[in-house]
């Protein structure tokens, strides 16, 4: 029952869409409307209001922060282990990329991943957010950034902590990064992917 009750409440959290909530609170389009369609900081920055984007940024974060990091400090308390933290990690990633408040149309999931990597272990999140960085920083590319993030942090999490279940949700996470970048890859191979800060 306990690791039920930690994925309900992961989810339900996961689907809180930030993109959605502050630019509603802004009074700006509806994220899906516009841009990419894609519920995050990213497309959120098209409308041209920064502050926005970075309060997405912030809240799409900190959610999947929270909750694993609720889990891994707590969860010893109540009976939970590296299996509960797995669950925490992959539910409250699934909310964000399925929101049960928002038709179950949601973002990308990178904001909420590095969050998430975040609290399982600042050494992994700042690790991987380097990788992203440099990504970033040489292509001026969003989804370039997050994929390379994506494929570096399943390899961090091992040389860290070598092979368990939050390992193996890492894992997953990439996979679905991945997934949900596929229109982006394509783009990529075609020369026609968009820039940070370029409006479409």
């Amino acid at each position: 029952m306990p690791t039920v009750l930690v994925a309900l409440v992961a989810y339900l959290v996961g689907s809180l869409s930030f993109a959605v909530i502050v630019s509603r609170a802004y009074r700006l389009p509806d994220p899906h409307t516009y841009g990419s369609g894609n519920p995050g900081a990213t497309n959120v920055l098209r409308s041209g209001r920064k502050s926005a984007a970075v309060f997405t940024l912030v809240g799409d974060t900190l959610k999947g922060f929270i909750v694993v990091w609720a889990v891994v400090q707590w969860g010893a308390g109540y009976g939970l282990g590296a299996n509960d933290i797995a669950v925490a990690t992959v539910a409250v990633f699934a909310g964000h990329l399925y929101p049960l408040y928002f038709g179950f149309r949601g973002g990308k999931g990178v904001a909420t991943a590095a969050g998430i990597l975040l609290a399982l272990s600042p050494w992994l999140g700042l690790a991987t957010l380097t990788v992203w960085a440099l990504a970033l920083g040489l292509t001026r590319t969003s989804s370039v950034g997050a994929l390379a993030a994506a494929v570096a942090a399943p390899v961090i999490a091992v040389l860290l902590f070598g092979l368990g279940a939050p390992v193996a949700a890492v894992l997953l996470m990439a996979v679905l990064i991945v997934y949900r970048h596929r229109s982006n890859i394509r783009k990529l191979l075609a020369g026609t992917e968009s820039r940070v800060g370029s409006r479409s």
